[in-house]
C-alpha cells in the first residue's frame, strides 16, 4: 500500500505531467483562463487517463501474446479516442455550457500527449494493473492541479497591472515557467522516508 502512495504522489508532485514532464501543454495553456473551465477539462482528462491506463494494459498484454506490440502506439490511440469521444457526448448531454466553453480543446484530449504518454510510461515501467490506473489516475490528478493553480494564477492576473508587451500569452508562458520552477522545488522531496519504506 505505501508502494501505491509513494508511486501517486510521486506522480502528482514530482513527475508532474504538465510542470515536471512537459506533456499536455496544449490544454493547459488553451483552457486556463477560468477556473471552471479549467476543471473540466481536468475531471475529463483525469477520466481518459484513467481509463487509458486500464484498457492499455490489457491491450498491451494481448499485443505481448500475439508478438505484435509494434502496433502499440496505434492500438493506444484508437482506445484513447473511443474514450475521448464518450466524455465528449457526456459532456455536451449534461453540461452544454462547459462543452462551449471547452470548444476545439476537448476532442483534442485524443491527441494529449499526456494521456499517450501515461499509457506508454505504464508499460516501460511494466507496471501492474493496479499501478498502471493508479498512475493514470495520478497523472490526471497531476493534470488537474496544475491547470486549476495556473487557472487561478492567470484570473489574478487580469486585475494586475501588466506590461502592455507582455499581456496575454507572453505573461502566461513566464506564469507557467515560474509554477514549473516552484513543482521543480519538490524534485528533491523523498516520499520513500515519508511513508517508511
Amino acid at each position: 500500500m505505501a508502494e501505491l502512495l509513494v508511486l501517486a504522489f510521486g506522480t502528482i508532485l514530482i513527475n508532474n505531467f504538465v510542470l515536471a514532464r512537459f506533456l499536455g501543454i496544449c490544454p493547459f495553456l488553451g483552457v486556463s483562463r477560468q477556473v471552471e473551465t479549467a476543471v473540466g477539462m481536468g475531471v475529463a482528462v483525469t477520466f481518459v487517463m484513467t481509463m487509458a491506463s486500464a484498457f492499455t494494459y490489457w491491450i498491451q498484454q494481448l499485443l505481448v501474446v500475439y508478438n505484435i506490440e509494434y502496433l502499440q502506439t496505434i492500438a493506444f490511440i484508437l482506445v484513447i479516442a473511443v474514450l475521448v469521444q464518450l466524455v465528449e457526448m457526456v459532456i455536451k448531454k449534461s453540461s452544454p455550457v462547459l462543452y462551449q466553453a471547452l470548444g476545439i480543446y476537448l476532442p483534442l484530449i485524443t491527441t494529449n500527449c499526456a494521456v499517450l504518454g501515461v499509457a506508454l510510461i505504464n508499460v516501460q515501467e511494466a507496471y501492474s494493473f493496479l499501478e498502471a490506473v493508479i498512475n493514470g489516475f495520478s497523472g490526471g490528478l497531476s493534470f488537474v492541479l496544475a491547470i486549476v493553480l495556473f487557472a487561478g494564477l492567470r484570473e489574478r492576473l487580469a486585475y494586475s497591472p501588466v506590461p502592455k508587451s507582455l499581456q496575454g500569452f507572453p505573461i502566461a508562458l513566464i506564469l507557467a515557467g515560474l509554477l514549473s520552477m516552484a513543482f521543480l522545488g519538490f524534485s528533491g522531496f523523498n516520499l520513500r522516508a515519508l511513508f517508511g519504506l
